[in-house]
């Protein structure tokens, strides 16, 4: 069984889509708060309140694998500290409650850049939570860092629009290092997050775009 938080973002309505059409999981618990707008027979939509503990509001959840593509900007929250609650205190919130029904692994969308000690607060609260899970000694835990993510969003961002297609025009011209800086779809992100549980490689590993790339393809049909 699967569990994911985040499944109505851009990536998580992707990875939603592959988790479903997968032979692996009989069952995929989705966190929400509000109730998803997909129909599927092996899809448990569960809709807790997100400001209380999630023990005592999903009882009988147990699953293998966890997936968390829980996350915002400084913009769309409003503020560092709305920033901070969402990316960092969310998720760890969901990772501990994963852990506590038998997560063995765990994926999460971090963003490529992510540092403890970045000048940025949106990449130094990425950093924080990259460590922070590191403490809870998931058995794997794949850490996927893109850059720009290319999708269509529910929510138009004026900026993204305009970077998405100079990002496609820019992307061959960042070569070996800098490759990891590209713009990358988020059903690439998705599968390589499908593709990182599939492995079954044990430790902490840490995707950037031609890792991303990679994993999506040995898991799936998605470019």
């Amino acid at each position: 069984m699967a569990l994911v938080a985040g499944g109505s973002g851009l990536v998580g309505r992707k990875l939603l889509a592959v988790l479903l059409h997968s032979p692996e999981y009989v069952r995929v618990h989705a966190l929400s708060r509000r109730p998803l707008p997909l129909d599927h027979p092996r899809l448990a939509n569960r809709t807790p309140r997100f400001d209380a503990p999630f023990e005592g509001q999903l009882t009988g959840v147990r699953c293998q694998d966890a997936y968390c593509c829980l996350g915002t900007t400084i913009r769309d929250a409003g503020s560092r500290e709305a920033m901070h609650a969402i990316d960092f205190e969310l998720v760890m919130k969901f990772a501990r409650f994963a852990a506590s029904v038998g997560a063995e692994r765990f994926a999460v969308v971090s963003a490529v850049g992510a540092d403890i000690d970045s000048k940025n607060a949106y990449l130094r609260t990425k950093g924080e939570m990259e460590l922070a899970l590191e403490t809870l000694r998931f058995r794997g835990l794949d850490i996927m860092q893109p850059s720009l993510l290319l999708g269509s969003r529910r929510s138009l961002r004026p900026l993204e629009l305009i970077a998405q297609p100079v990002m496609m025009l820019v992307n061959p011209l960042l070569l070996g290092a800098a490759s990891r800086f590209r713009a990358i779809d988020a059903g690439v992100v998705a599968a390589a997050m499908y593709g990182a549980a599939r492995s079954g490689r044990r430790g902490v590993y840490r995707h950037t775009y031609d890792a991303m790339r990679a994993l999506a393809q040995s898991a799936t049909s998605v470019k």
